[in-house]
């Protein structure tokens, strides 16, 4: 029996953060063996994908390990290094059986002795599997890639969307030629190209034009052009300050170097020449501005306002809710606030309580300070629960102690473990509706599309101080590619 080996290692790394993810942070998402592929199977993942094709293929798996730190600061180095051994340590015990290796990593993951652990982390599972043994590598969509992040996979495949609602999708993709590929029916090439453009996250949309186009592009051509396997366009993510960041395209080919050069040299040729159009800062506002629209445009609005406060890295930012108290504003909703301390206050004095907090703002100087309010405890206690949506549908939520405040008028919920409110499970899942809301508070930057361009009157895109700002130039970078990528440099 074919047997194939399924790991996955992920975290989206804002390098400029001060806080490090630990393995306390991945343990807390991390499953293995059996558990592995009974909590991913039917899921929107890209494990739940890889499960589905070995199943129908009848392929025997090997599940080692997988966990996410979602997006936050690096990772620790220690956490890493645990990681690669236990990756690893589970190839070895079975070396000399395995047939493939189906691996996960999220592509812009730093830590602070390095610019590409995934690299690394790649590197290691060739060395332990050697140079024969097809090793299948599944990225996210804002992966920091050059030719070295995936020399030694045998092909890559990237999400096609943002919001990711084809993660299990993509896992598919990657295990169908994984099993092509051991039956020998394809001989994959993969080849990298850069355009040389970075672009803030809130404008990686694959909705907005003219990127919905490549991506289109990019889905079609292996359909029409015989030789092409498979083509991912990644947007890269512009808050990891290393040299590979910024847009790349991956081609792979059945046995054709050739083809795979020129349709990833043109493809990203013609991303290079749309890169003025791919930065849209019209659509971004001020604070000020932006909520002072969004609370007169929900006084007529029949739907919610939403009010993206998208430059949140660590979903604790507190300009736009400072914004609303401050004026008073009512019916209100700001869900999924991380606030450790604020969530066990709320428990301690129970549900019914009125009492004092400073709400969020901690975990950096830009993350615009604690916000001292008087709440009511609405609701308290752990929360748990398998995500309804179409990002990640069936997986699961742990947010840990969580409460919901009525903070006059708006209601905040807080949170122990980050989780982005990308869907309505921030509210369905507290037994509310979005659609009862007048203005609704986000910090994701493409995912809560999905969900809330449907259901929102307008989504109007707040720009603060915070590290995921819509302007890459008021950011710090020593590392980043800023001599020749726009917009920092602007040459044809």
């Amino acid at each position: 029996m074919t047997k194939v080996a399924i790991a996955g290692f992920e975290l989206e790394s804002v390098s400029f953060l001060p806080n490090l993810t630990t393995i306390d942070d991945f343990r807390r998402t991390e499953t293995q063996g059996s558990e592995l592929l009974d909590l991913n199977r039917g899921t929107n993942t890209v494990m739940g994908g890889f499960i589905e094709i070995c199943e129908r293929e009848r392929l025997e798996m090997v599940p080692i390990v997988d966990t996410t730190g979602g997006a936050a600061g690096p990772a620790e180095d220690n956490a890493f290094d645990y990681y690669c051994g236990v990756i690893v340590n589970g190839l070895r015990a079975h070396r000399g059986s395995l047939d493939g290796v189906l691996l996960y990593l999220h592509g812009a993951c730093t830590t602070p002795t390095r610019l590409d652990p995934d690299r690394d982390l790649l590197r290691l599972v060739r060395r332990e599997v050697g140079p024969d043994i097809p090793v299948m590598l599944a990225l996210d969509y804002h992966a920091n890639l050059d030719a070295s992040s995936i020399s030694d996979a045998t092909a890559t495949f990237g999400f096609h969307y943002s919001p990711h609602i084809d993660m299990g999708e993509t896992g598919k993709r990657a295990a169908e030629c994984l099993v092509r590929t051991i039956r020998g029916e394809i001989r994959p090439v993969t080849v990298l190209s850069r355009p040389d453009v970075m672009v803030p996250s809130i404008f990686s949309a694959t909705n907005l034009y003219p990127l919905a186009n490549f991506v289109d592009r990019s889905i079609e051509l292996p359909k029409t052009t015989p030789g092409l396997v498979d083509i991912s366009v990644f947007a890269g993510f512009s808050y990891a300050d290393v040299p590979n960041c910024g847009f790349s395209v991956v081609v792979v080919a059945d046995g054709d170097r050739g083809l795979a050069e020129r349709t990833a040299i043109e493809l990203s040729d013609s991303i290079h020449q749309a890169r003025r159009e791919l930065h849209v800062p019209g659509l971004v506002r001020n604070l000020q501005q932006g909520v002072s629209y969004g609370l007169e445009r929900a006084r007529s609005a029949k739907a919610p306002i939403v009010l993206l406060e998208h430059a949140d890295r660590m979903i604790d930012s507190t300009y736009v809710l400072r914004e609303l108290v401050q004026r008073g504003a009512k019916n209100a909703a700001v869900p999924f606030l991380w606030d450790p301390d604020s969530a066990a206050a709320a428990c301690r004095a129970g549900e019914g309580k009125t009492i004092q907090l400073k709400l969020g703002g901690r975990s950096s100087a830009r993350s615009g300070g604690p916000v001292e309010v008087e709440a009511k405890v609405l609701q308290a206690g752990e929360k748990s629960y398998q995500v309804t949506g179409p990002v990640g549908h069936g997986a699961k939520v742990d947010l840990g102690l969580t409460a919901v405040l009525d903070v006059g008028g708006i209601i905040v919920s807080v949170t122990t473990r980050p989780s982005t409110a990308i869907d309505e499970d921030a509210f369905v899942q507290f037994g509310m509706r979005a659609q009862d809301f007048a203005i609704i508070v986000l910090r994701s930057k493409t995912h809560f599309r999905a969900v809330y361009e449907p259901l929102a009157e307008e989504i109007v895109i707040i720009d603060t101080p915070d590290w995921g700002p819509a302007d890459l130039m008021t950011l710090p970078y020593h590392r980043a590619p800023i001599t020749t990528s726009y917009p920092f440099v602007d040459h044809d």
